[in-house]
């Protein structure tokens, strides 16, 4: 078996090393914030490089699914895990209120390339939550929790356009002006992502790893709810678009489950209590170790 092959296929062990390594030996040194981004932006690329822009444009020309599951996204799985939460923690349920109420995270379209789902609804999936979510988080805490939260809607936009838009834009220009190059390599582009996914993992849970380390073992009860709220995520994506084709329902999946953390983890950090903050940190836990399962579940259906 070829390495690139053998690293697609058993993936889930690169990511399980890179929060071991994390916890384990961290980076001795404060990443630039630019870094985790500069990973993301470069994870992206590669997936472009796979698709055609024109299928990110047809998909989101089918307004009523957009509408359809942007709404699930952004509105009715936020609100019923925090309904859910409210009755056994108050605080717990302002923590996956945040969680859950992110839009679908930029690297979704390489954690559905990994799963063999369609990668340009997942792009498309991306843009129409990331574009809305300015306003829909916001409205859910002023709602329902009166925590009313100012969120940089222009510094938003600027990152869907330098980790969204960029990456699109030269991958178009690659494959216009390499199409050669780009087509010899590309059986190397699902391995690449994941290496770049390790570097992502390693390098967020390093900068949060003496949160995680302070209390490990009263962490743990938290990290089984995380858990148990990021695979119900996984069915309740797959499930919404029931008749749809499978390439598309775990697209939509992958959308459902793996949020934006990053941009929680950073609303934690200005607006919301030690304990939420760490929760954020925990959810890495499950964003990067369910995907082999789940991968292997969709295999079978």
């Amino acid at each position: 078996m070829k390495i690139s092959a053998f690293i697609e296929k058993h993936f889930w062990i690169v990511l399980l090393a890179g929060i071991i390594l994390a916890l384990w030996i961290p980076m001795p040194f404060r990443v630039p914030h630019f870094v985790p981004r500069l990973i993301l932006g470069m994870m992206l690329f590669l997936v472009f490089l796979k698709i055609d822009a024109i299928e990110i444009l047809e998909n989101m020309r089918n307004y009523k699914l957009m509408i359809y599951v942007t709404f699930i996204y952004m509105f009715a799985i936020p609100l019923f895990f925090y309904f859910l939460m409210k009755i056994f923690d108050p605080e717990l349920a302002i923590g996956m209120l945040l969680l859950t109420s992110m839009p679908a995270g930029v690297s979704t379209p390489a954690l559905t390339d990994i799963v063999k789902g369609n990668i340009s609804l997942s792009m498309s999936l991306v843009i129409t939550s990331q574009l809305i979510a300015p306003l829909t988080v916001p409205l859910l805490f002023w709602i329902f929790v009166g925590n009313s939260l100012e969120i940089n809607k222009l510094l938003l936009l600027k990152d869907i356009a330098i980790l969204v838009f960029v990456p699109l834009i030269t991958s178009q220009l690659a494959k216009k002006f390499f199409p050669l190059a780009i087509k010899r390599t590309q059986h190397l582009f699902t391995s690449a992502n994941v290496f770049l996914l390790f570097s992502f993992v390693y390098v967020a849970m390093s900068s949060q790893r003496d949160i995680i380390m302070q209390n490990p073992a009263g962490l743990i009860w938290q990290v089984a709810v995380i858990y148990l709220v990021f695979i119900i995520l996984h069915f309740i994506g797959y499930f919404i678009c029931w008749r749809d084709k499978k390439e598309n329902r775990i697209a939509v999946a992958i959308g459902a489950a793996y949020m934006n953390n990053g941009m929680a983890i950073v609303l934690a950090v200005s607006y919301f209590s030690p304990a939420i903050l760490v929760l954020m940190v925990l959810s890495e836990l499950p964003w990067n170790t369910l995907l082999a399962p789940f991968k292997k579940v969709t295999e079978r259906l």
